[in-house]
């Protein structure tokens, strides 16, 4: 029915139209419905679903057209990513994922930061146990972003630090204004950034992630634009306006098809060339019998607009 890829992970097979999971054993038929690609691969692998539903506690959700703005708030503890944020955060993020009217998120921070890190409250005097699931429950979180199958975008205003820092690394694409920061500064309290290491040397390299890990020195937007870590950098007064337009552009995509590429980009990104050649072209060919592949290849030919 299907074929693994070099790490024995699922690789979607065209079946008449539809994607079969080959170690899996999951079909979804009759093509891809938005996000449908993520969802039936997760499902079928036993994604974790969040226990946590809103209405929330110390984030916000809103809908701008088909962008989901998810808002930590928490400003007066500089949106400290606590245990019950992380865990409303990953619910938020899960829900936006099954929702075929959302194309894109956005997460940010109210109040000038995006995010300060874990909240140091909870991680002084206690227990391992308590500290693996504060760590795991960020874990969760990051994973989060990369298993739905809308792109997620942050948008940073100033202060990005520690597990914030990880969040705008562990986001598909960021935005940042001229009066962001970013840090790691774990190493300079007794704590060393073990986690956010993990994106973060994935988004700059290794050398330079050494350099924020072993320092704990704050780099601005310019730098991060430079080194890899944002995209974009733009005034503080068009930041949200600026992000906002960034999902809009790619919601104007077809869902199923940003769906597949995102899924496809994390699968490969780690695989060996050939290995990733191998795992691509059978998402290529599984993706062009797609209806949306018709549909876009046929409105770019006859010089019109497709319909998603």
């Amino acid at each position: 029915m299907g074929q693994g890829n070099a790490r024995g992970r699922p690789v979607p097979v065209a079946v008449a139209g539809s994607f079969a999971f080959g170690s899996t054993g999951c079909r979804v038929a009759g093509g891809l419905a938005p996000g449908a690609v993520r969802l039936a691969v997760f499902a079928a692998e036993g994604e974790r679903t969040p226990a946590v539903k809103p209405p929330y506690i110390e984030i916000t959700t809103a809908r701008d057209g088909e962008v989901a703005v998810l808002t930590m708030n928490r400003p007066e503890k500089r949106n400290a990513l606590s245990l019950n944020m992380m865990r409303e955060l990953d619910a938020a993020l899960a829900l936006a994922g099954q929702d075929a009217g959302v194309r894109a998120v956005v997460v940010r921070g109210e109040g000038p930061a995006f995010s300060a890190g874990h909240d140091l409250r909870e991680l002084l005097d206690r227990d391992a146990e308590t500290y693996r699931v504060i760590f795991e429950a960020c874990v969760a979180l990051m994973a989060r972003i990369a298993t739905i199958p809308q792109p997620v975008i942050a948008e940073v205003e100033k202060v990005a630090t520690a597990a914030g820092c990880q969040l705008v690394a562990a986001c598909d694409l960021a935005v940042a204004s001229t009066q962001a920061t970013f840090a790691t500064p774990g190493v300079r309290i007794g704590l060393f950034c073990s986690t956010p290491m993990v994106p973060l040397s994935r988004a700059i390299g290794r050398k330079r992630a050494m350099e924020m890990l072993l320092t704990g020195k704050p780099i601005d937007a310019q730098t991060a634009l430079h080194w890899g870590l944002i995209n974009r950098v733009v005034v503080p007064e068009n930041l949200h306006a600026e992000t906002l337009a960034l999902a809009r552009e790619i919601a104007s995509a077809s869902a199923t098809i940003v769906g597949i590429g995102k899924a496809a980009f994390y699968e490969q990104i780690d695989l060996d060339q050939a290995s990733a050649y191998d795992y691509t072209k059978e998402v290529m060919t599984a993706n062009a019998l797609e209806r949306d592949a018709r549909e876009g290849i046929s409105a770019f030919l006859e010089k019109r607009a497709p319909k998603w």
